[in-house]
């Protein structure tokens, strides 16, 4: 970590790497840690003290006091949503107010971009992207063709503002012939949730951001989803909405690219997607349902059963690239404790016959080409140092970071934060 930098932490596959608690363990080294993109898709699983939280919208850096928690313009909010998170969190004993701090810039939310949600995938049939359905696509394609409404929207004659946009959408849907609904009370509940947020600090996150950086604060930004979902760089056109990458920090919160100091990729031992769009190393097999019921891989937001595969190493060496990664972090190595043989994805061979090393165009039609090695067969959720783990992890760790050229610094070994191992690299 750098003084007066801002760190970056992000997935490297298809999100649900474990972001939220890889940040609860590394807030402490920090004096902010900001949201900079996506909205109430995120799902930062945290368990520590026999409690699990799941974060849909606030920070991860929450639970740790005295720590500034930024929502940045990049973020996309649901005001009714964002209420039931944050009292819930309330509920617990975790003060927010004095925490948390919302970018005037982040955009927001309506019921109509939900119902817009739903209406662009019934239209798509077979071709669906397998959104949540939380309206964060039409959110960002409003703010896209500068129709969008904002947080800070709601601090001056918002009323009118809202219905104008509203209209909009309404029209919108009636084109679409999207016409049975009913949202007035759901449309309550949101207007519910506005007047909550004006409880909160609203801010102009990007004078706040480097106002803290000039005075040597340090910033650990959290991005949400994975690097294979950026709407520029994944697996287009199952992507979500904004960038998830690197990058995305610098405009999702007002910080200059000299500005960044370490990024910290986060990876699984294995590989898993949720909703539709390509995977390569996709298994339709026992190994699969194995992996999926040992790690509990389902969705945190939508509950959807997750698709598992082994680890793709083609697709993990492009997100290392394209983000800068400095370091990795590797999570839920226990979910492999018991395999006799572990393999990871080394190239893939094309529909031509031939094979490459870097991730093409189209992944949709490759085969996946493995490398196996031998599994370490030993139960490792009880260890408390790199120095207990068995040679056989050592050799697929090592192999992981030669094929990747990045050091792994965190591995970690169970949910609790306590299960954790930093290395000594």
């Amino acid at each position: 970590m750098s003084t007066g930098k801002v760190d970056v932490l992000l997935g490297l596959q298809w999100g649900d790497e474990g972001k939220g608690k890889v940040v609860d363990v590394l807030t402490p080294k920090y004096d902010v840690v900001a949201r900079f993109q996506g909205g109430p898709n995120a799902g930062h699983t945290l368990e520590f003290e026999g409690e699990k939280y799941v974060l849909r919208s606030i920070p991860s850096g929450i639970f740790q006091g005295g720590k500034v928690n930024i929502i940045g313009n990049g973020v996309v909010m649901a005001p009714d949503l964002f209420m039931a998170e944050a009292k819930d969190l309330e509920r617990s004993g975790h003060n927010l107010r004095d925490r948390l701090h919302i970018s005037r810039k982040a955009h927001l939310i309506m019921p109509t971009h939900r119902l817009l949600d739903a209406a662009y995938e019934a239209a798509k049939g077979k071709n669906k992207v397998g959104t949540t359905g939380k309206g964060i696509g039409p959110t960002y394609t409003d703010k896209i063709s500068r129709n969008g409404l904002r947080v800070g929207d709601i601090l001056d004659n918002f009323e009118a503002k809202y219905k104008a946009h509203k209209e909009r959408h309404l029209q919108m849907l009636a084109s679409l012939n999207y016409t049975d609904f009913d949202i007035t009370e759901v449309e309550k509940t949101w207007m519910e949730g506005v007047e909550y947020m004006k409880q909160f600090r609203i801010v102009d996150s990007e004078h706040e951001i480097n106002n803290l950086l000039r005075s040597d604060k340090s910033i650990l930004c959290e991005g949400a989803q994975g690097t294979m979902l950026d709407v520029d760089f994944g697996s287009y056109p199952f992507v979500t909405s904004s960038n998830t990458i690197c990058a995305g920090a610098c405009t999702g919160l007002g910080i200059g690219p000299n500005r960044i100091g370490n990024v910290y990729g986060i990876m699984k031992a294995y590989c898993t997607r949720v909703g539709a769009g390509p995977f390569p190393t996709e298994l339709f097999d026992e190994t699969g349902k194995l992996i999926r019921d040992l790690g509990h891989e389902y969705g945190a937001v939508t509950g959807r059963e997750r698709r598992c595969g082994w680890i793709d190493l083609v697709q993990l060496r492009y997100s290392v690239m394209v983000n800068g990664v400095t370091e990795l972090i590797m999570m839920k190595s226990d979910v492999l404790d018991g395999f006799e043989t572990i393999k990871a994805c080394v190239a893939y061979r094309l529909p031509d016959g031939s094979e490459t090393t870097e991730l093409p165009y189209e992944i949709d039609n490759v085969e996946p080409i493995y490398k196996e090695m031998k599994g370490w067969k030993t139960d490792m959720t009880q260890f408390t140092s790199e120095e207990q783990f068995p040679a056989e992890f050592n050799d697929y760790v090592a192999f992981l970071e030669d094929f990747l050229e990045t050091p792994i610094t965190i591995i970690s070994i169970g949910p609790d934060r306590a299960q954790t191992i930093i290395r000594n690299k």
